[in-house]
């Protein structure tokens, strides 16, 4: 198959990427790097020719629900029309697990991004997960330096070469709607986690434990953004990943 990625030089992106490159596929990246502006659709016309599915797992590193929607409204409308003028056979889509119990900050964007995508022309697949492990350390590091904090939240992290795994077996299945939910083995307390990835990191300083506000807070802890009975279950577990750091 010929795969287009959208974020394909982000930090899934690269996983799926990797996958999808060693499952024999040709892998066409569309990001800024390559001369791809998604948001505006700059530089995407001619891109997707000849492909046969894109893969969706652009990000914006935000808190604010206006930008995060105008991101992922701007960045889908181009790859849906695109796609479409393309006779493109099939979009997938990263998503998060529990959404709708958080449509607030980032949340409200991928939100937005899930509609336009089940309303297009274009036949898709929208693949929820939950956070990666790779939340803990971003939990950690948005923090100014010596305020680092460990909010309180039931989640249950996977992998994100598992996830891309599971987006590119998607694309190569074809159109599936929302497909089932993927989440990690376990689930781990956010705070938790967040405190064991400072100790591996080095960090000796307290990282005191603190309710997260707004809706979002509210879903992390009542466990609103675990996945359900009917998801499927990743296999490294955040102790593994943990143990992989370089730095660890």
């Amino acid at each position: 198959m010929r795969i287009a990625i959208a974020g394909g030089t982000g930090m899934t992106g690269v996983h799926v990427a990797a996958v999808a490159g060693e499952r024999g596929h040709d892998i066409v990246v569309l990001s800024r790097r390559t001369g791809v502006e998604l948001l505006s659709g700059a530089g995407i016309a001619g891109r997707l020719d000849g492909i046969d599915a894109v893969i969706d797992v652009t990000n914006v590193t935000t808190s604010k629900p206006d930008v995060s929607v105008s991101f992922f409204a701007g960045a889908t409308k181009s790859l849906l029309t695109a796609g479409r003028a393309a006779r493109v056979a099939h979009h997938v889509v990263l998503s998060i697990v529990g959404a709708e119990a958080a449509p607030d900050g980032y949340y409200a964007g991928k939100l937005v991004q899930e509609r336009l995508v089940a309303a297009g022309d274009v036949p898709w697949t929208i693949l929820r997960t939950t956070q990666f492990h790779e939340y803990a350390a971003m939990t950690f590091h948005r923090a100014p330096p010596g305020a680092h904090v460990a909010p309180r939240g039931r989640v249950q992290p996977a992998a994100a070469r598992e996830a891309a795994e599971q987006l590119v077996a998607l694309a190569e299945a074809g159109p599936a709607g929302r497909a089932p939910d993927l989440g990690g083995p376990r689930e781990e307390s956010l705070a938790d986690m967040v405190r064991r990835y400072a100790h591996a990191i080095g960090y000796r300083a307290p990282v005191p434990m603190v309710n997260s506000p707004g809706a979002l807070g509210r879903a992390f802890r009542s466990g609103a953004l675990l996945p359900g009975r009917g998801a499927l279950r990743g296999t490294q577990t955040f102790a593994e990943w943990l143990d992989a750091l370089p730095d660890a």
